[in-house]
């Protein structure tokens, strides 16, 4: 195996864990909130994990690289020429879905959950529109959403989240641990943090592996020996 498909091997392995990561983490608020309600689209923690940002971005799209780089260990489709010209061309694909999982980690970063922003806390508040991961402004990314003692708006309280926070005794001047407002400010944080953190990964892979097949279609790749007996 030369240099070329042993990276395009490692490539593979390492995408097909951040797959599985951004799978995984996408899932996490979206059982969170069924586990809570009980119903799959009420009390929702934010609108982003519907986006599935993990699940699409950062998961399906990856698929098709994925499956081509991991082809390189058996020396396989990889093996020649035109093989490691589709690894690169398909990163092209990975590289949209890891953009597309970086803009939606970083708008649900920058305006924090649900419960912060509409007094409708259900998925029918939520606006899917592309045009919403191009307004994202620096002063944003200051998370006051989550440093503040609360972020539930004062006219909203008639939310679920606000009525659960109120009864179980909710102080100005601090977060109690087990506030429920608390638990999914946490939870957002750490989902869409992790998420960015495995978009970033993946576009870094998926632009080592255009470089590296690219190179691979220029220099060549083993040859099969054929065994003598």
């Amino acid at each position: 195996m030369t240099c070329c498909e042993g990276w395009t091997s490692c490539n593979g392995f390492s995408l097909l864990v951040l797959i599985l990561l951004g799978v995984v983490i996408n899932a996490i608020p979206l059982g969170v909130s069924f586990v809570d309600t009980d119903q799959l689209f009420q009390n929702p923690i934010s609108c982003f994990e519907w986006w599935f940002p993990g699940i699409i971005g950062a998961g399906l799209m990856v698929m098709p690289a994925t499956t081509m780089s991991l082809a390189a260990r058996k020396r396989a489709c990889c093996n020649n020429k035109t093989g490691m010209f589709l690894s690169s061309l398909l990163n092209v694909v990975t590289i949209a879905g890891a953009v597309y999982c970086i803009l939606v980690s970083i708008q649900a970063l920058s305006e924090g959950p649900l419960f912060c922003n509409s007094p409708g806390n259900s998925t029918f508040s939520c606006q899917f529109s592309l045009k919403n991961l191009s307004n994202i402004h620096p002063e944003l990314f200051k998370l006051q959403w989550f440093f503040n003692d609360s972020c539930v708006p004062s006219t909203g309280l008639s939310n679920s989240i606000a009525d659960d926070t109120v009864a179980s005794g909710w102080n100005k001047h601090g977060l109690y641990n087990n506030s429920k407002e608390n638990t999914y400010k946490t939870i957002h944080l750490s989902v869409f943090t992790s998420l960015l953190l495995v978009g970033i990964l993946e576009l870094l892979f998926a632009f080592s592996q255009i470089v590296i097949g690219f190179l691979g279609c220029l220099c060549g790749v083993s040859q099969r020996r054929s065994r003598i007996v």
